[in-house]
């Protein structure tokens, strides 16, 4: 069945199976086919085996063991299908080039410091004053509403419905889509911007909400610029608490967090919460939302009072 079969047919075929089943598999699939064409030229013969998979997993000398394993697993998931069909073949185990994954510790933002970040956008130069008013109602709207950097740039007109408050986040991670509500605080700012908008550039050649000063939509290259200059204009560029952990998508672990700590201090039913911050956020499942919370003192106290309310609900009762 596999005589005469090269390593990048296998992978071509696999890539077709996985993306008929609804898989985008972007970068995978770039990886999985240089991995491929690698195979071909050692002499595979259409044949998988870990010491090759390891030998090409490791071919970026330069590069971290966490990368490395990275690589490893994209080839392990091609691995198992390969198997199926090439008994020959040979499956790399988990964890043989160590962990694959590891969460970067997110920075919680202050609200002096979301100030901050804001005044520093009003504050940037522009050809004809759209840009400043454009980066401070973008990264405002990331702090209030814990969307991906990706859902917010690329927001339409028609996705933004200001008279009702709401925002339509089409086809975002893993195809799904949802309607996230806005609070009128929210669609006075988002209302301004739409004014400031076409004052400053009346002649748009792009339909995304959020446009550049030549009217065209804004590349996420572009914003990720815009806010590392102000990142080091802000002096937290430099090691220590902010250091190199302050990143935009930190403004969506920000929201999670102080959403959650919020609840708490209101004494609400979080357990019964959490499902409705997951879906406002727009995961699967609600195990997802728990890798953007994180422990910061304003949470632990909130909880420790809860805890201690449950406990003990007569004041120096016990229970």
């Amino acid at each position: 069945m596999t005589k005469g079969r090269t390593m990048e047919s296998w992978v071509k075929e696999y890539l077709y199976y996985r993306r008929s089943l609804g898989y985008r598999l972007k970068i995978e699939g770039a990886q999985l086919l240089d991995f491929a064409q690698y195979a071909d030229k050692e002499g595979c013969g259409g044949h998988l085996t870990i010491d090759l998979t390891l030998r090409w997993a490791r071919l970026p000398m330069n590069c971290s063991p966490l990368y490395w394993a990275r690589r490893l697993e994209i080839v392990r998931c091609f691995a198992r299908y390969l198997a199926v069909f090439d008994p020959v073949s040979e499956v790399p185990p988990k964890g043989i080039l160590g962990p694959a994954h590891r969460r970067t510790t997110p920075h919680i933002y202050s609200e002096k410091e979301i100030k901050m970040l804001l005044k520093a956008c009003g504050e940037l130069k522009a050809i004809n004053g759209l840009r400043p008013h454009t980066y401070m109602t973008l990264f405002g709207l990331l702090s209030c509403t814990g969307l991906r950097i990706s859902e917010v740039i690329k927001l339409t007109n028609g996705d933004v419905d200001l008279d009702r408050g709401l925002l339509t986040i089409r086809e975002s991670k893993f195809h799904k889509s949802r309607l996230v509500p806005l609070h009128p605080s929210v669609t006075g700012v988002l209302k301004e911007y739409v004014r400031l908008r076409s004052y400053h550039c009346p002649v748009c050649f792009s339909h995304t909400f959020f446009i550049s000063n030549t009217g065209k939509a804004l590349p996420y290259s572009t914003v990720n610029y815009v806010f590392k200059t102000l990142r080091s204009k802000l002096g937290w560029d430099s090691a220590g608490e902010m250091g190199r952990h302050c990143r935009i998508y930190d403004l969506r672990h920000t929201f999670a967090t102080r959403q959650l700590t919020l609840w708490q201090k209101q004494n609400e039913n979080v357990s019964v919460l959490l499902s409705a911050l997951s879906t406002y956020l727009g995961h699967v499942k609600v195990s997802d939302t728990y890798w953007y919370l994180s422990a910061i003192p304003e949470l632990f106290a909130a909880t420790a009072l809860a805890f201690e309310q449950f406990a003990c609900p007569d004041k120096g009762g016990e229970k």
